[in-house]
């Protein structure tokens, strides 16, 4: 474990903007001081941050004009060779601010097994995964994913060829270190922490210190995360060796551009509460939050069984499945994803129009997360979050964090009753449907959970009663 304790006095790097952590006597690091404020000047190009020609042409081909406030602030730290904790809101572009200099050096020292990027979901490795690919595809980069839910054998042949970034979840990439014959991280020269406070609270922390003792302590370490939590503070002193830190928002705070209601209803009305939003906001696409994998699954069903086109994304599907999903919702040939947290962080998905929060968060800041998968890059978009007779002391945190009371959103309740026999048929269709996954999947083994081909109850349903017609 490297501790970073013998530090110089506090002086800055670049004046206003960035600077160093300081140790105090006894050693023990203290939390970096310097925040680094939203410039105030003209946005600049890659190529003033310090970005080699080939990779300014590579982010002008991915449509990347001028950099994000965290890149100017991370990129040209990182250029000097400095380890980075990097504080930023959502969909601020913090992939790209480790990305650059991470291949900007492997361009100067061409290596195998270069970089590890650590991250919690396995929908972000890719994600992370295909903009390591795109950036890097005109200088010949190979990156590989790591992720549970696929198979190991398939895993080991591609580390076998040793890639020159790794992606991967914590967990899986222990596994192989621990029983994928000839492979190891000795020769690292970079390690990200993406998304780190999400690490730690998937409880990764085991893994994350097995993997800490066994690459190199002479690296390079970008920590990135949306908030600073001890154990996010825990974790800097244990991996960072004089870290700068560059935050461009000292606290939690949704974008501009997001228009943020509430709605306050009865818990048993939720479904009919939910239909009359999609029907009153029909053309947009959404993305709703579910607490639970089941409730994520029966919601599908039901808005399925009412002639939606919704998509479930959940833990508990095969990753071939939760990829297909993912994919289905960025092609737009679904309007709707249902999805548990594991969609709330990091991943970008550019047109989504409206955030539900179908079930409230518990843990406030993952309110955040949720809601900035929408007005994303400068653009606009909605999120409503549904507070029952359960939820107001929750809703009254979230409120309290981002420090603004928000307005409700305006219903025509009488409408709203008038669509609760047709939701209470399709609930009584989905939970028959969900019964029969369950059965289905105890007797295959299988895990057919997108929903995309539903079992059809409905349908026999419906077939039953043309056949007793025939029958008379």
């Amino acid at each position: 474990m490297v501790d970073y304790n013998s530090q110089s006095a506090l002086r800055p790097l670049r004046r206003g903007r960035s600077e160093m952590a300081a140790g105090d006597e006894e050693g023990q690091a203290t939390e970096p001081e310097a925040v680094a404020e939203a410039a105030v000047e003209e946005p600049r190009s890659f190529k003033d941050l310090g970005v080699t020609d080939v990779l300014c042409e590579a982010c002008d081909q991915l449509g990347w004009k001028i950099p994000t406030k965290i890149q100017i602030e991370a990129i040209p730290v990182a250029l000097q060779g400095r380890d980075i904790i990097g504080l930023a809101e959502t969909g601020s572009g913090k992939t790209g601010a480790f990305a650059l200099p991470i291949l900007q050096a492997l361009l100067e020292t061409p290596q195998r097994l270069f970089a590890l990027v650590l991250t919690p979901t396995r929908e972000l490795a890719f994600q992370i995964s295909e903009q390591f690919e795109a950036l890097g595809s005109s200088i010949g980069v190979h990156s590989t994913v790591i992720v549970g839910g696929i198979d190991t054998m398939s895993q080991s042949l591609a580390l076998a060829k040793k890639p020159h970034v790794i992606i991967a979840t914590p967990g899986r990439l222990v596994d192989h270190l621990e029983n994928t014959k000839g492979f190891n991280l000795r020769a690292l020269k970079f390690l990200v922490m993406d998304e780190a406070d999400r690490i730690l609270n998937m409880d990764f922390e085991t893994e994350v210190d097995k993997i800490l003792k066994v690459i190199p302590r002479d690296r390079k370490t970008f920590l990135f995360s949306a908030t600073m939590t001890k154990k996010v503070q825990k974790l800097q002193r244990a991996a960072l060796k004089n870290p700068v830190k560059c935050a461009v928002s000292s606290k939690y705070q949704t974008v501009e551009k997001l228009q943020q209601y509430y709605i306050f209803i009865p818990s048993k009305f939720k479904d009919s509460y939910l239909v009359y939003i999609l029907n009153e906001l029909a053309g947009n696409s959404f993305m709703i939050f579910c607490s639970t994998c089941n409730n994520t699954q029966r919601t599908a069903l039901l808005l399925r069984n009412l002639g939606f086109t919704a998509i479930p994304l959940h833990g508990q599907m095969s990753q071939n499945k939760r990829l297909g999903s993912l994919n289905k919702f960025k092609a737009k040939a679904r309007s709707i994803l249902l999805a548990t947290d594991v969609a709330s962080r990091g991943l970008d998905i550019p047109h989504v129009d409206v955030v539900i929060n179908f079930d409230i968060p518990t843990h406030s800041k993952d309110y955040i997360h949720r809601v900035g998968r929408t007005a994303r890059a400068g653009r606009s978009g909605k999120s409503i979050t549904f507070v029952t007779q359960y939820d107001v002391e929750l809703f009254q945190r979230i409120e309290h964090l981002i420090g603004k009371k928000l307005p409700a959103f305006p219903m025509q309740e009488e409408e709203v009753m008038m669509l609760t026999e047709r939701v209470a048929e399709a609930q009584r269709f989905a939970r028959m449907e969900l019964r029969e996954q369950g059965e289905k999947k105890r007797s295959r083994n299988d895990d057919d959970d997108d929903t995309e081909e539903a079992i059809g109850v409905r349908k026999k349903v419906a077939g039953g009663k043309k056949k007793k017609r025939k029958a008379f």
